[in-house]
């Protein structure tokens, strides 16, 4: 009789968990796992995950999937726990995710998930998923080291702005919007930001800051050589309880003059941040610059109307052709119909035909007039030698001070530093 207890077969161990609140509300999650891992399978809740993790029995474990909805964003901290503890373990970690913000898709990603499903599962994407964790190298422990030495800046020029936050100015607030892609809008605003911060010498040069807000496609930083640093993500991740020194510890400076608040490190969607986030980080910086000049994105999103509300002047790029044409048409119809400031545009019209052109400055004269606009600046083409100092990254005035756009970028900057200088003047 002792022979028939030894054909009795053990039980399977135990390769994956499901960790979630409840995994009734994931029923294809349960079909997928078990079709994939038979009987090697458990399920999880949030806090009997934790006491498990740490019991030998996890070491058998090749993958967790952790399951979220919607409702789980306010556990976010719990759940971040549980994909460090995996990590730690050198457990691979797939993230079924159903509904959930960006906000939050991207802050458990970033803590070190290995792979994302979005729920319900596409066909054979839970598969996919796990046997990218079968085959993928098993994580290296980093040394351990007990007191690193600070690494020299590799850069003296580049370092977050080095003055306090007082909050003692009130400044002018200039955002540039590409109507049309490939204009120039990034190049207009980069130079004209540094075209403003030498406006004048030593005490009297005003204070000047660059907000990079095309989240996804930014390229600020490119155009002036500089990292991108991870606390713009965390700036942007909590608005509600960042100030001012949190916001300038964000920025960088470019040669000890213009403060640059450059895109995030990682592609985010535009709507990761609200009209009450960005009014709350152009508010921080007007409070501490002279000059805000923000760089928009394409896409009108739910937060352009903050920037206009805000906005002094809102300067549109476009060019001499159909498309941006049309686009100006759509944009001051849409702002129109939202009873918006359409007012505050200023038409910038870049590559502009030179003077000898008749021709073609007839046809710009046509097209101010049917669109019912006033092109109040024309730019000429700058020629390689802008798409060169972009790709150094550098401003025109410092690669190639004669260029002809550089020098009415120049005399664009003085005119509005003597306004704003006539201005203040007039308040006294």
């Amino acid at each position: 009789m002792t022979g028939i207890a030894n054909l009795q077969p053990e039980p399977a161990p135990i390769l994956a968990c499901t960790i979630s609140r409840d995994v009734q509300n994931f029923d294809l999650l349960i079909d997928d796992m078990e079709l994939e891992m038979g009987e090697s399978w458990g399920d999880l809740s949030f806090e009997d995950s934790q006491e498990f993790l740490n019991q030998h029995e996890a070491a058998s474990l090749l993958f967790i999937a952790i399951a979220v909805n919607s409702g789980d964003e306010g556990d976010l901290g719990l759940i971040a726990d549980i994909v460090k503890q995996a990590k730690d373990k050198g457990i691979k970690v797939i993230l079924i995710a159903d509904q959930i913000s960006p906000m939050a898709l991207h802050q458990l990603l970033r803590l070190g998930a290995d792979d994302f499903v979005p729920y319900p599962l596409p066909e054979r994407a839970l598969h996919e998923a796990i046997e990218r964790a079968k085959t993928a190298p098993a994580p290296v422990a980093p040394p351990v080291i007990t007191a690193p030495a600070p690494e020299p800046d590799p850069d003296p020029a580049v370092h977050a702005p080095q003055f306090k936050a007082k909050g003692d100015r009130d400044g002018v607030v200039l955002p540039v919007h590409g109507l049309a892609g490939g204009v120039g809008a990034s190049t207009f605003a980069t130079n004209l930001a540094w075209e403003l911060a030498n406006t004048a010498k030593d005490k009297n040069a005003p204070r000047v800051c660059l907000l990079d807000l095309d989240l996804q496609y930014g390229s600020v930083a490119t155009y002036l050589d500089l990292p991108r640093k991870e606390a713009v993500f965390e700036l942007y991740s909590d608005t509600a309880h960042a100030d001012s020194d949190q916001l300038l510890q964000a920025m960088l400076t470019f040669n000890d003059k213009l403060n640059v608040l450059t895109a995030p490190a990682d592609m985010l969607p535009l709507d990761i941040v609200s009209p009450e986030d960005i009014g709350r980080i152009i508010d921080m910086a007007r409070a501490n610059f002279d000059y805000v000049v923000i760089d928009m994105p394409k896409t009108i999103v739910s937060w352009t109307k903050t920037v206009l509300a805000r906005a002094h002047v809102y300067f549109a790029l476009i060019e001499l052709d159909l498309r941006s044409a049309q686009n100006v048409l759509r944009l001051v119809h849409a702002l129109k119909a939202e009873a918006l400031p359409h007012e505050k545009l200023r038409f910038v019209l870049n590559r502009a035909p030179r003077f000898t052109d008749l021709a073609a400055k007839g046809r710009v004269k046509r097209m101010a007039e049917s669109l019912d606009i006033a092109i109040e600046v024309s730019l000429p083409d700058g020629g390689e030698q802008v798409t060169q100092t972009n790709d150094y990254g550098l401003p025109l005035a410092e690669h190639a001070a004669k260029n002809p756009l550089r020098k009415e970028l120049q005399k664009l900057a003085k005119s509005l530093f003597d306004l704003n200088k006539a201005a203040e003047a007039a308040k006294r």
